[in-house]
Formats: C-alpha cells, structure tokens, sequence
C-alpha cells in the first residue's frame, strides 16, 4: 500500500479528495485496481495511459451490471469515444457511484447512462433499450412488441411532463426524487 500512495503523490491524492466524493482510502484502492488492470509498462506512469473498456469490464464491480459499456461511454473521455478510461475517468465514475454522491450527481449520469443515443432526450428507442438491458434479451426475457409498446407509453405517461413524447433530465429527476431506493442502489463499491 505505501507504494500506492507514493506513486499517486500526496499533492494528487489530495486533490482528489476534494474533486470527488470519494475518501483517500477509496482513492488508493481505486488506483491500486486501475493499476491491476494495466499492461505491466503502463504501470509506471498511470494518470497518463487508458485502459480499454474490454479490461475495465473484467472487474467484478461491472461483470454483471446490464449497462456496463454505457458506463464507460458515459465517463471516457477519449476521442476515439472507445470507452477507454484513464485513471481520473475511473475516480469520476467510482465518484459518481459512491454513497457520498448527491441525488442530483447520480440522476444526472443515470439519465446519461440511459440515453443510448447521446441526443439529451429519453425517447421511445432509449426506454425500449433501457427495458432491454433491465429484463435481459433472451427468448424468456424479452417483452412482445404490445407489451413494449404498453410499457413505454405507461413510462410516457408518468414522466413526459411537457407531453413532447420524451423524457427529458428535469423530468427524469422529478421521477427520480420520487424514488426512494435510487440513491442506494446506483452504486458501485469496489
């Protein structure tokens, strides 16, 4: 651990904390992790390379989350748009995820995660992906076309305040805020 914390530096480490919601601890075990998941090369200098989403998708944390490659679109900052991520793109996320996070950080990039096609809108394609990935895509899984079509007017109907046929971010937290369980369960804990 003492070379985690020396490799990260005392200056960074504490920036930080003050960028994030996450404690020193958490940052040490996420740079520690993000280390893991490095080539051995990369290791020496891990604030300056990417690790592909096929590595970052091997953690346990994501393995089994339906939206796993959407979260790393939605927090890569790479050009490529490849869902890479660099070290600071990780502390975003795990930030994000945290239980320190506010209601208004963790609807923000659920509502990002949701919206499929980056257009800031939930619309009918959007809703019928994100059923998708909750219910799973298998035979047994899958809904009927009606059974699709029902849900998504249903969902249309509660949350399409300005009737304009999608779900916009100020109404998706006003659906938000009255969910209780949401803050607790958008996270992830390493």
């Amino acid at each position: 651990m003492g070379t985690t914390a020396s490799q990260l530096g005392k200056d960074s480490l504490s920036e930080y904390q003050e960028l994030t919601f996450l404690t020193k601890q958490e940052i040490l075990l996420a740079h520690k992790r993000f280390t893991e998941l490095q080539n051995r090369d990369e290791r020496n200098h891990p604030n300056a390379t990417r690790v592909p989403m096929e590595k970052i998708l091997t953690l346990p944390e994501l393995k089994s989350n339906p939206f796993r490659k959407r979260i790393c679109h939605v927090f890569s900052t790479s050009e490529a748009k490849d869902g890479s991520l660099t070290f600071e793109d990780f502390l975003d996320l795990l930030s994000a995820f945290s239980d320190s996070a506010t209601l208004e950080i963790k609807s923000h990039y659920a509502f990002r995660i949701f919206d499929f096609d980056d257009d800031g809108t939930l619309d009918c394609g959007d809703l019928e992906k994100l059923v998708n990935c909750l219910t799973g895509e298998t035979d047994d899984t899958r809904l009927t076309s009606d059974e699709m079509r029902q849900l998504i007017s249903n969902i249309l109907e509660e949350s399409d305040i300005d009737k304009d046929g999608t779900v916009n971010l100020s109404e998706f937290q006003h659906v938000i805020s009255r969910s209780p369980d949401f803050v607790s369960s958008f996270k992830i804990v390493l």
